[in-house]
């Protein structure tokens, strides 16, 4: 099985209070001021959540191997098991964690182009910062404090232009973590020792996506 029974209930418990966190208006909130309306704040959000689960591969490559992670069992809980490691890490593209956030984003930057000179200026700071506090956990993946690109995002697009922070904040937000704690530590994917390092991690609650959400509520 792709996911434990463990894990699926768990999935099932998130979806329901995902569904329950947005009747009670935190995330519609926040996708109303990038100007969704709830039924797309809700297909943005179940399309993300769903996308977690789907990892596009794009090339192998040689790594060497690391010891498996001390197992804990709440770690155990919340993280698919230590997959065995025969020589090689999969690098693929997350689509909840990655090319949802890519595609909105850049939904949001052609309904008001007036945006993308900041949050390109906004995506360098983030990139940076991230780059900067994130780091490889050997077996697992890129690990980052989670409120500090959301506070960066929103903090630059507040300064930039104060009337389209929202949308900026998002946009600089999840497409700087992307570059920053993702791609910028691609070179390091060999010392992992991970059978697959996804660009956007597991998906929509590795930080790409709270980040957006996050910096959205914060702007």
């Amino acid at each position: 099985m792709p996911f434990s029974p463990l894990l699926l209930i768990l999935f099932i418990f998130l979806l329901g209070w995902l569904l329950a966190f947005v009747q009670l208006g935190i995330l519609t909130i926040a996708f109303q001021k990038l100007g969704l309306s709830p039924g797309a704040a809700f297909t943005l959000l179940f399309g993300s959540l769903l996308g977690s689960a789907i990892n596009i591969p794009l090339v192998k490559v040689r790594a060497t191997q690391v010891l498996p992670p001390e197992e804990h069992p709440l770690v155990t809980l919340l993280r698919p098991r230590f997959d065995r490691f025969e020589g090689y890490t999969i690098i693929a593209v997350n689509v909840g964690g990655c090319i949802i956030p890519l595609l909105f984003s850049l939904y949001l930057v052609s309904r008001d182009p007036s945006i993308l000179l900041p949050a390109l200026i906004g995506m360098v700071v983030v990139a940076a910062v991230s780059y900067r506090m994130s780091q490889p956990v050997p077996g697992m993946g890129i690990a980052m404090p989670i409120l500090i690109a959301p506070a960066t995002a929103a903090l630059v697009a507040l300064l930039l232009d104060g009337d389209n922070s929202p949308a900026i904040a998002y946009v600089s937000g999840t497409i700087g973590v992307l570059v920053g704690a993702d791609l910028l530590h691609l070179k390091e994917v060999r010392n992992l020792g991970a059978p697959m390092a996804s660009i956007g991690g597991a998906g929509t609650f590795d930080g790409i996506f709270l980040t957006g959400v996050v910096a959205v509520l914060l702007a």
